[in-house]
């Protein structure tokens, strides 16, 4: 996946916003809270960080191609990164960014889901 790629993908996701910040990544927003980043990587590769489930977090933790989040795994928070995007391919992280955003969005107040219209049964 590309970084344009990512950025579509993102954006087509509901209630999202889009700020360029810490060292040039794509940051990616739901209600004001970070769900997705696009950068990060010392390699010349693109990376993803997304914020995962407990489970989904053991088990890609110590997947080839994936680890825990720079930052902010080291401070106790669930975030991976995927630094090498032939591993899983684009529809596998496709569906880990969904669930970040699904995370992130359920950590939003009830008025503040309703007012994004997000989250509805």
């Amino acid at each position: 996946m590309t970084y344009e790629q990512f950025n579509a993908y993102c954006g087509s996701l509901p209630a999202t916003t889009h700020v360029v910040q810490w060292g040039n990544s794509h940051v990616w927003k739901v209600g004001g809270k970070v769900f997705a980043i696009g950068g990060w990587s010392k390699l010349q590769k693109p990376a993803f960080t997304f914020k995962a489930s407990e489970l989904n977090y053991e088990i890609l933790k110590d997947e080839p191609g994936y680890r825990p989040a720079p930052y902010l795994a080291a401070r106790g928070m669930k975030w991976i990164q995927q630094y090498d995007t032939t591993a899983g391919g684009d529809e596998q992280l496709n569906y880990y960014l969904r669930e970040s955003h699904r995370i992130v969005s359920l950590g939003l107040s009830k008025k503040r889901q309703r007012e994004l219209g997000l989250n509805r049964a």
